[in-house]
């Protein structure tokens, strides 16, 4: 390991261990007000499987900014989550859901930090649709579809 790579993991850990120390992480913990000493501890544990999923993000843009030229600042957790949020999907009147606005460039790079592109996002896009037309079907019409289904001729 260079000194250099000793600086970087140093650095890492140490924000890491920031972020977990402190109840006001971006999970909104504001404190531990819980009933029992098993809710403190589902809590914590929460806490800590995000601090892992944020740790792996981290790692994946960083390594993203390394190949860039130049530093863009839309590669940080906080910004490169904001800018991802931005992806939504829509109801059309006839009921199907699409993508509000087009994948931009910065979401592009973004989520090829984390190996996925805009062709992933919008079979994501059209699976989700369905599943919500799925869910939001009347259960009657869904009773019908299984009953027809399972008669015999």
């Amino acid at each position: 390991m260079t000194a250099s790579e000793a600086l970087n993991l140093y650095k890492s850990r140490d924000i890491s261990e920031k972020l977990f120390g402190s109840d006001k992480t971006f999970l909104g913990n504001r404190s531990f007000r819980v009933a029992s000493s098993q809710a403190a501890e589902a809590k914590i544990f929460i806490q800590f499987i995000a601090l892992i999923i944020r740790a792996r993000i981290y790692t994946l843009l960083r390594k993203r900014k390394a190949e860039m030229p130049g530093k863009p600042n839309y590669l940080s957790v906080p910004s490169a989550l904001k800018e991802l949020e931005k992806i939504e999907l829509i109801r059309q009147p006839n009921g199907n859901y699409k993508l509000d606005h087009a994948v931009t460039a910065i979401q592009k790079v973004i989520l090829g930090a984390f190996g996925l592109d805009e062709k992933w996002i919008k079979a994501q896009a059209r699976q989700i649709g369905k599943d919500i037309q799925n869910a939001a079907m009347p259960e009657e019409q869904k009773d019908d579809d299984e009953d027809a289904e399972n008669e015999e001729y």
